[in-house]
């Protein structure tokens, strides 16, 4: 995808965010209907989610859509929690919040990267604008659901 982003190639790299996120929602339908998954799915799961993110949030910074600020800060929380569930006995799957987070992240990524070729610029750029202002309450719930991750009582990750 970032490859696709760098090449110009937008509708490319659009329809690759596209089946990527389809792809992974699939893959948490199908773990949830088989009992849940494994320990293993519940690290890599969020680990790939954070992967698809990261190359068009740092695009998007280095275009300047988005302030580089920001995205180092959410970044740095993905970071943070990543290395927090490594750590985890169950792998420590994504909370509610987390997951609230990362679907609004998404669409906000969609959105930001309409493909300048599919409709009147005016929709473009109103369908760009709305992926911005998703993406605070994105930031938001990804600062809040750290918290939730991180606070007294959920269960520590312990250490070998």
């Amino acid at each position: 995808m970032l490859m696709a982003l760098i090449a110009q190639q937008q509708a490319l790299a659009w329809s690759l965010l596209l089946l990527a996120g389809i792809s992974d929602a699939l893959d948490g339908w199908m773990a949830r209907r088989a009992g849940g998954g494994s320990s293993w799915g519940a690290r890599l799961d969020p680990l790939a989610d954070k992967l698809l993110l990261a190359a068009p949030l740092i695009w998007l910074a280095t275009h300047q859509t988005l302030p580089l600020w920001a995205v180092w800060l959410l970044l740095a929380r993905e970071m943070l929690i990543s290395g927090w569930r490594r750590d985890a006995d169950d792998g420590a799957p994504a909370s509610r919040w987390g997951k609230a987070k990362t679907v609004l992240q998404f669409t906000s990524l969609l959105l930001l990267l309409w493909p300048e070729t599919w409709g009147p610029e005016p929709l473009i750029l109103s369908l760009q604008q709305l992926g911005w202002w998703l993406f605070w309450p994105s930031l938001l719930l990804a600062l809040h659901s750290a918290v939730g991750y991180l606070k007294p009582g959920r269960s520590r990750p312990h250490h070998h």
